[in-house]
């Protein structure tokens, strides 16, 4: 009966978010008296795979498929239905990411299981099976009772804080029978985004929009978070005139951030820019319109010219570091 959760790896190294969905199904699995099984797909080392004990897995069931190295919908649903079987498992959770998108409804469907998008709480187990949701990209908030008796739970990331709990995991192999239908959609190149810091897993996040004017400018910005350690993005015109790579853009067309810090600069506010920002723990907003809609959404906000704010911000951002070495 152990919680079946899905991790997630890049080049055999595990996601720090697969964290975060381990230490949730943890959680899940002590309101339900039972444990924690992990499963882990294609070339993932052993010693990531034990380490996820340090999260609240007992243990970790490994597909050694290199296939399954990239996203194949239709394989990753087939392993992770026959790690619930063998498991006996009656709650499946995985990310709301690429991933979890493209294999949480297959396998709802095929376990006659009900499923939640997105989730943002643990499931209140005094009512049901209750877990709240954001609805109407983050302007409210839904919570939806599962009733089915298989349950699939697709975990918001940066929702919960990680710790490391200690302890090691075993593993075990898995075999898991494939078509080639499974297989269908053939991957004949990856380009990888480099930087150091991925979008994705960042932490604090420093936002350019067209306030900042042109692509000249952008130097101010990457000097802050370079200082910051944090991610760049960007609003979709600054994408769509070719100032920033597509990857960068954040909103409801482009990618969605949870970061603990969004420090959004020149960027007015619009609802489809929300919609992918919305989740962050604290907003900054810096912008010289006083009227931009962005400030109704900020924690902190900072009326003035972003190409006068922003090298300020960043000597201060250095001294402040200099004086706490």
């Amino acid at each position: 009966m152990s919680v079946i959760v899905l991790v997630e790896h890049t080049g055999g190294i595990i996601k720090k978010q697969s964290f975060e969905a381990v230490q949730y199904a943890a959680q899940v699995a002590e309101k339900m008296g039972t444990t924690v099984t992990a499963i882990a797909l294609g070339s993932v080392a052993v010693a990531e795979m034990e380490g996820l004990g340090q999260y609240g897995a007992q243990k970790v069931l490994h597909v050694a498929d290199s296939r399954l190295d990239e996203l194949h919908s239709r394989a990753y649903a087939g392993a992770l239905i026959a790690a619930a079987q063998k498991e006996n498992s009656k709650v499946i959770v995985t990310l709301h990411d690429l991933k979890g998108r493209a294999v949480a409804p297959r396998v709802a469907v095929k376990l006659q299981a009900g499923l939640v998008a997105g989730a943002l709480s643990y499931p209140d187990t005094e009512k049901g099976f209750v877990i709240k949701k954001a609805v109407f990209s983050g302007k409210a908030f839904a919570y939806a009772n599962i009733l089915s008796e298989v349950k699939v739970i697709m975990l918001m990331p940066n929702t919960f804080p990680v710790k490391k709990l200690g302890g090691k995991a075993v593993v075990e192999q898995l075999d898991v029978s494939f078509s080639e239908k499974d297989f269908g959609v053939k991957v004949k190149s990856v380009n990888k985004v480099t930087g150091e810091v991925p979008l994705a897993d960042a932490e604090l996040v420093v936002s350019g929009g067209r306030g900042l004017k042109g692509p000249e400018n952008w130097g101010i910005l990457e000097d802050l978070a370079k200082e910051l350690g944090a991610a760049t993005a960007c609003s979709r015109p600054v994408a769509d005139s070719h100032w920033r790579p597509h990857h960068e853009h954040v909103g409801q067309t482009g990618g969605t951030v949870r970061p603990n810090l969004y420090i959004a600069v020149g960027i007015s506010g619009a609802i489809q820019h929300l919609a992918g920002v919305n989740g962050s723990k604290t907003i900054v907003v810096i912008n010289k319109d006083p009227e931009a809609p962005f400030f109704k959404a900020a924690n902190y906000g900072v009326v003035g010219d972003a190409l006068e704010i922003l090298p300020r911000l960043t000597a201060a951002v250095k001294k402040f570091k200099e004086h706490h070495q």
